[in-house]
């Protein structure tokens, strides 16, 4: 909702997507602005329905600008205790639904000869943390996917970016106790990224680091000798972060994530299309 707020406060027409259609409807009319906002049923799982909401939105509102790709999900846990299901909604909405929202949306702007796909990915795209192991490689995936576009797409005229952002403190990061250095240094706010997300659309930075000083962070680490990076974590409890968890408040959002909670696979805001 604050990606969609911050494109209608810039004087975007915005159409916001949800699985569920009513929490939709409630987002748009919560938020204050002159900008065109409309709501469509959203289940990024379904190429038929996303087609169909991209379909509805240019009716609508006209031809696309600019598609966001922020559907996603965070089920906690050691990977041995993953169950197929549990990795096969996180394949399917984090990555799959991407790669199609990413097709979808390239199809449309390479037919009108511009277009800006935005892909929100996370620092978990670039390393990798105990207890996501399964997220990890989603966004790993999405950041691939990124860079392999932006190549491929470039010559239409279509630019391809992604955010990563740390840890946003919304109802994905429910339970976690989070380290102090991840508080200080990695944590942000979901208008920190509605911010990087606007921003983005103007600059088409490929890859963009919420907060920024995460990019040198991340790069840090990864030159660390292992044995003395697995020391730095351990001593940070960062290797700890998303496995000693709230496991009561990581089970109640895994269960509105995965859907148990409504018809189909949820999760936090589905989809954002301008």
């Amino acid at each position: 909702m604050a990606t969609a707020k911050a494109f209608v406060a810039a004087g975007a027409k915005v159409a916001i997507g949800d699985l569920d259609a009513g929490r939709a409807t409630s987002a748009a009319a919560s938020i204050a602005g002159e900008g065109q906002l409309i709501a469509l049923p959203l289940d990024v799982t379904s190429p038929q329905a996303f087609a169909a909401f991209l379909d509805d939105t240019e009716r609508r509102l006209g031809p696309l600008d600019i598609v966001v790709n922020n559907a996603g999900v965070m089920l906690t846990g050691a990977f041995l205790e993953e169950t197929p299901a549990t990795a096969d909604a996180m394949i399917d909405i984090n990555l799959r639904g991407v790669v199609t929202g990413c097709k979808l949306a390239a199809q449309r702007f390479i037919r009108q000869g511009s277009g800006t796909i935005i892909n929100v990915a996370s620092m978990a795209g670039v390393a990798g943390f105990p207890g996501v192991a399964t997220y990890c490689a989603t966004k790993f995936g999405v950041v691939g996917l990124t860079l392999a576009l932006r190549e491929e797409l470039k010559e239409h005229q279509v630019a391809v970016c992604a955010i990563l952002p740390g840890i946003v403190h919304t109802e994905l990061s429910a339970g976690i106790d989070l380290p102090g250095v991840i508080e200080r240094f990695g944590s942000v706010e979901p208008e920190d990224i509605a911010a990087a997300v606007v921003a983005t659309a103007q600059n088409h930075r490929a890859l963009n680091y919420v907060p920024r000083r995460l990019s040198g962070t991340l790069a840090t680490a990864k030159v660390l000798p292992e044995r003395l990076r697995r020391w730095v974590f351990r001593v940070t409890r960062t290797d700890q972060a998303y496995l000693a968890v709230d496991q009561t408040a990581r089970d109640a959002y895994h269960r509105r994530a995965t859907g148990a909670e409504v018809s189909g696979r949820g999760g936090d805001e589905r989809e954002g299309a301008v």
